[in-house]
């Protein structure tokens, strides 16, 4: 097989499927189900996450002259990817029954999203990046305004689009001026290149801008303001993506671009994410304080979360690396799981909003209450979960890194995000004062949702009780970016290789 084929094969599956789908659906009469196109997706995302395991047995494989590098790292995230995108295809079969005829069309968009963040991971090309950040930001600026009529939803996607713009010209002009300050694009020609630049600044200008660009993408404070209005507004099972895979993607490039990219600035952007992972932990706990509404709550704990995982910035790269990569694993699989039951709680008319609407969900809907719980739980830390271990590397690795004070930031925010998230549980649990209750609304759960949710609460569980796996695996992801890192600058400049490859390959 070609190594260029090999190297995108999941990204094929997933867009191959997708035109499928697109094509299909005008082929289908006005007014029918569109679920066999949602099965069709399901399987082209089953097919493109056993790619992406069939890629791991090459090792290293690098692509179209260098641009795309597949390794241990890039089929991470691919996993992270293909596995949220599985669990939302799940949880949307119904969603769209009977209220929205284009429904094929938002099976098709979510596969070409997926492609973009895909091809953002395996990425070593800024201006790649930049094409997978464009094919993953369309689908979702298209799917927040999915529910045709109803002027949140409007107000969502235009919100998205014209911040998403904005986020979308730093980032680009950051590549225009790294690529002044180096004379490349290509991310480790830019690591040997800072070695010999005569403009430093403006190289870490270039950085900061690439920063901004990321920093809206995964929501950081304070570049958050657009992520509780869009999640309001947007459709359940779109927020649960969006919240989850495009952060993965985004967290992903900053890795490389950080720890990869810019190695001799590491003194300097790593206090640049000290502060932002200290301001996004802050005001996104603050926040939610704040909220009555559920998704609005949980897109202020997105932004908590969010600046969690910057703390694995501030460790050394084997550390940070290794817990980043395990911990976008795990808030992906609580995350989505939690919106996967939000979507079936509210419906497609969110008949469910507030935290008031959810209360007597436990006697109502006693399993569904309990996943739910057990996701908010293990979003607030508690052990035997994969949040409680997901903290605990993070934290760990900052603490090894000299960031103590980092680190009881972090403990102190997840102490307040008990109060929002235990507010959440106090009201499922609660008994309803009258039979009107919005959740006598409530519908049966389909099978292929009741797969989904069952598949995050597994993931879920499993990275906090048996984690050795995931952690095997981040560290492997670890290794192989920082030999490759190592390959490279010894390539460029055998006289001055300095980084010692103290890991094998295997």
């Amino acid at each position: 097989m070609s190594p260029n084929v090999l190297a995108l094969l999941p990204e094929l599956i997933l867009t191959l499927v997708g035109v499928v789908v697109m094509l299909a659906e005008p082929c289908l009469k006005p007014g029918s189900s569109r679920k066999p196109l949602g099965w069709l997706a399901i399987a082209g995302t089953v097919a493109a996450l056993a790619a992406s395991w069939y890629q791991i047995q090459f090792g290293t494989v690098h692509a179209f002259s260098g641009t795309i590098q597949v390794d241990a790292f890039s089929v991470l995230f691919h996993f992270v990817i293909g596995s949220v995108v599985l669990v939302t295809l799940l949880g949307s079969l119904d969603f769209f029954e009977g209220n929205a005829s284009h429904a094929g069309e938002y099976f098709a968009l979510t596969l070409f999203g997926a492609v973009g963040m895909m091809l953002m991971t395996c990425s070593v090309e800024l201006l790649m990046i930049f094409v997978g950040l464009e094919i993953s930001s369309i689908s979702t600026y298209i799917m927040c305004g999915f529910r045709k009529g109803q002027a949140t939803g409007t107000e969502s996607s235009i919100k998205y689009f014209l911040l998403g713009s904005f986020a979308t010209a730093f980032f680009l002009y950051g590549v225009a001026l790294a690529f002044g300050a180096t004379g490349s694009t290509n991310i480790y020609a830019i690591a040997h290149g800072l070695e010999t630049t005569t403009t430093p600044a403006l190289a870490f200008t270039a950085l900061a801008l690439i920063v901004i660009g990321l920093g809206f993408k995964v929501s950081a404070a304070p570049f958050h303001v657009w992520t509780p209005d869009v999640y309001q507004g947007a459709p359940a099972p779109v927020v649960g993506l969006m919240s989850t895979a495009p952060k993965a993607a985004a967290f992903a490039v900053l890795l490389r671009i950080t720890f990869t990219g810019f190695p001799t600035y590491q003194h300097r952007w790593a206090i640049l994410m000290w502060i932002l992972a200290a301001l996004s932990m802050t005001i996104g706990n603050l926040g939610a304080l704040m909220q009555r509404d559920v998704k609005r709550m949980l897109a202020y704990s997105s932004i908590a979360h969010a600046g969690y995982l910057l703390v694995a910035f501030t460790a050394f790269p084997y550390d940070g690396i290794a817990a980043a990569c395990f911990y976008t694993a795990t808030y992906a699989a609580m995350n989505v799981g939690a919106f996967a039951v939000v979507t079936q709680i509210s419906g497609y008319d969110e008949c469910a909003r507030s935290i008031d609407d959810f209360t007597g969900l436990g006697q109502k809907r006693p399993y569904l209450a309990a996943l739910l719980s057990f996701f908010l739980l293990s979003l607030i830390g508690i052990p035997f979960t994969g949040g409680f271990f997901g903290k605990f590397y993070v934290f760990s690795a900052a603490i090894h890194g000299g960031n103590v004070w980092l680190a009881v930031i972090g403990l102190l925010n997840s102490g307040v995000a008990c109060f929002y998230y235990l507010r959440l549980l106090a009201a499922i649990y609660t008994r309803p004062g009258s039979e009107s209750t919005r959740l006598n609304q409530l519908r049966r759960i389909s099978v292929p949702a009741a797969i989904g949710i069952g598949l995050a609460a597994v993931a879920t569980g499993a990275l906090g009780i048996l984690p050795s796996g995931a952690v095997s695996f981040a560290e492997y992801a670890s290794h192989s970016t920082l030999i490759e890192q190592g390959r490279q600058e010894c390539a460029a400049s055998p006289d001055s290789c300095h980084l010692q490859l103290q890991f094998d390959e295997k």
